[in-house]
């Protein structure tokens, strides 16, 4: 049965509509509300075809598979990789299956455990063990979606560590076929041996004598090697599957690829703070990881006791670490899931004291204090919004999602997939929501795929001028963007900029998408 404590999460839907419709009332229209755009004949052909097909669900999902995506910028690898990779992974790996609990385990196999790779053949099993690792067919009937969800990580955790390369390689796969080209994936690096060195040094509340300790006898130097050569491992067996460099490279291998550091927010605030730590440094000496992050449900007694404890890490660590940037959960939680206060600071704090450059989620929005958006559209911090896990975890959908509201108070936005094989979605169904619910128009579209590149942690100067309105930047102004040509002084600002680099080739993306007769 239902907790008392979730049961009452079912009460979000009617305190958030009311406080929505507020906030709605009175939101401050973005600067260029109310302007009239002058569509190119390209943007206006693909405007039309949009238009024509709004209300057909098939062909809706066919033009916005093709439509340029962007980047994912909120992305946690262990679940995004599908499941039915994580079976084939535990079979390849001779794992066992746990009859009742449908939990991954070490072989060998007993009275209580399958082998896994039973899972192959045995379509009855195998659908049990879909529906036990992801949200397949989900029914709250013995438990949230809630607590389903975040249950999965623990039940096919056992299959999720040893083949990241090919779990990444599935991804990027997915990513690529659906015309997105940048990806920035969560994963927790150098995991057991930051556990045992925050055990080993125990937590010291002066931040700065916790640092020293962990810097020791090159502590925190040991996981940086540890981690970066555990990186090298995966991108080598990532290459190796997608046979990167051939002829018979795979779609994925045109994905660029960057990691974020993920700290367990529920684990002993030394924990916390040595993954943090280990995170920073390695976003200053390797640029494959460019920020760290806060993971596990925010809702847990531990998150919420320690939530401005570890707010004040990261003020303490971000000046050290000025490479190292910061995106963080806030604000993934709804009325009855938390007491009401909980409700009131998390994404100001997230922003104001954690440093927070990005928010995943920001649903609870509407329960801060009323100048938030304002602070959060001055300050151009990004929300990540992942529609299909904010509806399965927090029953927060449509007319309840703060999505339309940050966009009306000029908050920047880019549509994330969160956890899309624990989800059993795509960022395509993504945009198929956000596009039917919101009644978004092609230009919206365009516009948050260009955002999710524009706000992505990559070195060097961005194409645009105005991120808010995508007027180019001086060098480029006079450019036809995308194209094979870029003149004298463009060429040279994307040469030095990986970032204007990958935007110059979504333009590309979208000339192509906007020449197809439909």
């Amino acid at each position: 049965m239902i907790t008392l404590r979730r049961a009452t999460s079912l009460v979000a839907a009617t305190c958030t509509a009311t406080l929505l419709s507020l906030a709605q009332a009175t939101a401050v229209a973005p600067p260029n509300a109310g302007r009239v755009q002058q569509l190119t004949p390209g943007e206006a052909r693909a405007s039309a075809h949009l238009n024509a097909i709004r209300k057909d669900p098939d062909k809706l999902r066919a033009f916005l598979y093709q439509l340029p995506k962007g980047g994912d910028l909120h992305n946690h690898l262990s679940g995004a990789v599908s499941t039915e990779l994580l079976i084939q992974l535990a079979a390849d790996d001779n794992l066992c299956i746990d009859t009742g609990t449908l939990t991954a385990q070490a072989p060998p196999c007993s009275t209580t455990t399958r082998p896994a790779a039973d899972a192959l053949t045995d379509q009855d099993f195998r659908r049990q063990v879909i529906e036990a690792w992801s949200m397949q067919d989900f029914k709250p009937i013995v438990e949230t979606g809630h607590d389903h969800f975040f249950a999965t990580f623990g039940k096919f955790g056992e299959a999720s560590w040893r083949h990241p390369g090919r779990m990444l390689a599935d991804v990027t796969d997915t990513m690529a076929k659906q015309n997105q080209n940048y990806l920035e994936t969560m994963l927790t690096p150098a995991s057991s041996g930051a556990a045992a060195l925050a055990n080993k040094v125990g937590f010291d509340p002066d931040f700065a004598a916790m640092r020293a300790k962990l810097l020791a006898d090159n502590g925190i130097a040991d996981l940086v090697t540890q981690a970066r050569s555990d990186a090298d491992r995966m991108m080598a067996e990532y290459r190796d599957t997608e046979q990167c460099g051939t002829s018979q490279a795979a779609p994925g291998c045109q994905v660029t690829v960057r990691l974020i550091s993920q700290a367990s927010r529920a684990s002993t605030p030394a924990r916390v703070f040595t993954q943090l730590l280990l995170g920073m440094e390695l976003a200053s000496h390797d640029d494959r990881f460019v920020a760290v992050n806060l993971v596990q449900p925010e809702d847990y007694a531990a998150s919420l006791e320690n939530y401005d404890l570890q707010m004040r890490m990261l003020d303490y660590l971000h000046p050290l670490y000025p490479k190292a940037h910061i995106s963080l959960h806030a604000g993934e939680l709804v009325p009855g899931l938390v007491k009401p206060e909980d409700l009131t600071f998390h994404i100001r704090e997230a922003v104001l004291t954690g440093h927070a450059e990005r928010i995943g989620h920001g649903v609870d929005v509407v329960h801060e204090d009323h100048d938030l958006f304002q602070t959060l559209a001055a300050r151009h911090t990004l929300i990540e919004v992942p529609l299909t896990s904010n509806e399965q975890i927090l029953l927060v959908s449509g007319d309840e999602h703060p999505f339309p509201l940050y966009r009306r108070n000029g908050v920047p936005t880019a549509l994330a997939t969160d956890d899309p094989g624990v989800s059993r979605g795509d960022i395509t169904v993504e945009y198929q929501k956000a596009t039917e619910r919101y009644a978004l128009s092609y230009v919206d579209l365009k516009g948050l795929a260009r955002t999710s590149l524009e706000y992505a942690f990559l070195p060097g100067r961005s194409l645009w001028r105005d991120p808010d309105t995508f007027a180019p930047a001086p060098e480029c102004a006079r450019d036809s963007l995308g194209g094979s040509r870029p003149s004298a002084a463009c060429a040279r600002l994307l040469a030095g900029s990986p970032k204007a680099q990958l935007e110059w080739q979504e333009e590309g993306l979208f000339k192509q998408f906007e020449t197809v007769k439909r």
